[in-house]
């Protein structure tokens, strides 16, 4: 390649790169910005999603997207007694690694590296959210213990995870996060436990992201081993991972420090050798892991969203139930005090205290002024504020709006109570009842109410042409008359109700217009009427405040799902474009070797899915020149 072509290709790939890193980034921004606190249908999954998520991109994707000359991160993972630590520290030949069932790598899983490599390691590079020790440290919590030695070549490194099926559910955690930040993984299991459902859901997860992969089939009998590897393969086929390397390590005895010997790990060793000696092996897997895993941060991204989506439609969901329930309870009481149903009992017996019998109601076309007598003797000596038919205004008036609260409160705590995302707000059965001391706060507005009116009443009588009318009926007297029009209205009134209150109800038209004139009469009701509109509205609006006080900070947390989709899309374009991007040369990206892993063997295969060079010789020569390198580093 010549030098020109040479420096545009690299120039291309850093491009590209930047883009990706600039892309994930915003994603990793808008996806912690996702929060999930609604007890909805999807939230539980899509909260170990969104763990996970942000976890692997800032343990693997950002770290090796900003650093891609770091070392490989080589994860061995597995089950519970698959043989892990006994074949990490077999592996660099010496116990770095204890084995057996309670073993400091359940909550200190060990990271072991080239001493050159320390720096990469020590620091926030990969895994920021795990704390370090150095060699032989412990520490209260969990986190990473580092071994430096220079049996590991330089250029990558070997983490021991824990169990993934442990029975602690913590060290289960840890071991997925471990292997989401692995750049390559050496997934190690068994003849007997190979099928168990747990490896392969994990697996399943490696597909998906086109992890670099191989599988350590551990303590194989060589007599089972070919029909083990058979279906393991099979199986391999059928859940998207065609052509993963199977690596044996036939049945053997430890010697005494716990290690297997060279020729039972040598097909392991050679193959993560590989990834340290040979450029083009460790470009390629860190290319197929770096590229899938930006693809599926996107793709979980997308699901996120619509998590993200079901949390802002349960906030809503939960608003709506409740506003609509106070709405409705408004729009009662708006109902009740203006279809004359207000008009029974006490209050039309007070009225009719003050206007008299029916026949007394037929004679009103003989003049005003007989009617301005009785009213003004029925309020005349009361307490200003306190004529009975005020009174029996104002109970009645209270009822109505007690009555309506008390059931917008039920109807608002049962769709809660009934809703998932709701139930997990309430405490109890206290918002099953309207507040305790709205009783008082409905007296409290039901007076001012009847203040409003009685102001209007005075103000409208303050005009030359009404003072001298206004003065002879009463202001008190008039403030009652408007009160029962604003209700006077015969709709909800039935048989001899509407015969015995049509009368009254005219009456108290009549007489308010003979003081202030039809104009001024249907100003006055309406104004009232939206005065108490909005007084009910003030005590409607308090009660439903009890709700949204436990919802909206709750609310106040969720995002609808539009800004993660959107950085998603552009993770997937700069994923696509990047893997579509001219590779870098390979020889800029040479490492110095040290030592190859114990057990590796010169010429051996570096990787199954290798396809550039096809040719055998070409093969040969390229495995050679690593393991030579390797030695003489």
């Amino acid at each position: 390649m010549s030098e020109r072509r040479r420096r545009g290709s690299v120039r291309v790939a850093e491009n590209e790169v930047a883009a990706l890193v600039d892309a994930v980034t915003g994603l990793h921004a808008a996806v912690a910005d996702v929060a999930l606190p609604f007890e909805v249908a999807s939230a539980p999954a899509a909260r170990d999603e969104h763990r996970r998520l942000l976890e692997r991109l800032d343990d693997h994707l950002l770290p090796r997207l900003r650093h891609p000359d770091a070392p490989t991160l080589l994860v061995v993972g597995g089950s519970t007694g698959a043989g892990k630590s006994t074949l990490v520290s077999s592996l660099v030949g010496e116990a770095v690694s204890p084995a057996g069932v309670l073993r400091p790598t359940t909550r200190w899983p060990v990271l072991v590296h080239h001493p050159d490599d320390t720096d990469q390691f020590t620091g926030d590079r990969v895994l920021p959210g795990l704390p370090r020790v150095t060699g032989g440290g412990t520490a209260d919590g969990r986190g990473v213990r580092l071994v430096a030695t220079p049996a590991v070549p330089r250029g990558i490194a070997l983490l021991d995870a824990p169990d993934i099926d442990s029975v602690e559910e913590a060290n289960r955690t840890l071991a997925v996060q471990l292997l989401g930040a692995g750049d390559a993984w050496l997934f190690v299991t068994t003849a007997a436990r190979y099928a168990d459902a747990v490896p392969w859901e994990l697996l399943g997860d490696a597909a998906r992201r086109r992890t670099h992969l191989a599988l350590v089939l551990d303590r194989v009998d060589a007599a089972d081993a070919p029909a083990v590897e058979a279906h393991l393969r099979v199986m391999l086929d059928e859940r998207g991972l065609p052509g993963t390397p199977v690596l044996l390590v036939p049945e053997s005895r430890p010697d005494e420090d716990g290690l297997l010997p060279e020729s039972a790990v040598a097909a392991v060793a050679t193959w993560a050798t590989a990834l340290a000696f040979d450029a083009a092996t460790r470009e390629r897997a860190l290319a197929e892991t770096r590229d899938g895993s930006a693809l599926e941060a996107a793709r979980v991204a997308r699901a996120l969203a619509d998590a993200a989506d079901d949390q802002r439609a349960a906030a809503d969901r939960l608003r709506g139930a409740v506003l609509a329930s106070y709405a409705a309870a408004r729009e009662l009481v708006a109902e009740r005090t203006a279809d004359g149903s207000m008009l029974r009992g006490e209050v039309l017996a007070r009225w009719q205290d003050v206007v008299g019998t029916g026949e007394w109601v037929r004679s009103i076309e003989g003049g005003v002024a007989r009617l301005r007598d009785r009213v003004s003797a029925a309020v005349r000596g009361r307490r200003a504020a306190d004529p009975a038919i005020v009174e029996a205004v104002g109970h009645g008036l209270e009822a109505v709006v007690l009555d309506a609260a008390q059931d917008a409160a039920e109807r608002a705590h049962a769709d809660w109570y009934h809703d998932p995302a709701g139930h997990a707000l309430l405490d109890g059965l206290a918002l099953s009842r309207a507040s305790g001391d709205l009783r008082e706060r409905v007296d409290v507005a039901v007076r001012a109410w009847q203040g409003d009116v009685l102001d209007l009443v005075r103000a409208e009588g303050a005009g030359r042409r009404t003072t001298a009318r206004a003065l002879s009926f009463g202001v008190n007297g008039l403030g009652a008359t408007l009160m029962v029009a604003v209700f006077a209205s015969t709709g909800g009134l039935t048989g001899a109700e509407v015969g015995i209150f049509g009368g009254t109800a005219l009456l108290a038209q009549r007489l308010l217009e003979a003081v202030f004139g039809d104009e001024a009469v249907r100003r006055l009701t309406r104004t009232a009427h939206d005065r108490l509109d909005a007084r009910v509205g003030g005590l409607l609006d308090a009660e439903t405040a009890r709700f949204l006080a436990l919802l909206d900070p709750v609310a106040a947390q969720v995002r609808d799902g539009g800004a993660v989709r959107s950085r998603a899309s552009l993770v997937e374009v700069a994923a696509r474009a990047l893997a579509a991007a001219p590779p870098s040369p390979t020889d800029r990206r040479e490492r110095p070797g040290g030592t190859g892993l114990r057990g590796a063997v010169p010429g051996g295969v570096p990787s199954a899915r290798e396809t550039d060079e096809t040719a055998d010789g070409q093969q040969r020569a390229g495995r050679w020149r690593w393991w030579r390198r390797g030695r003489s580093g």
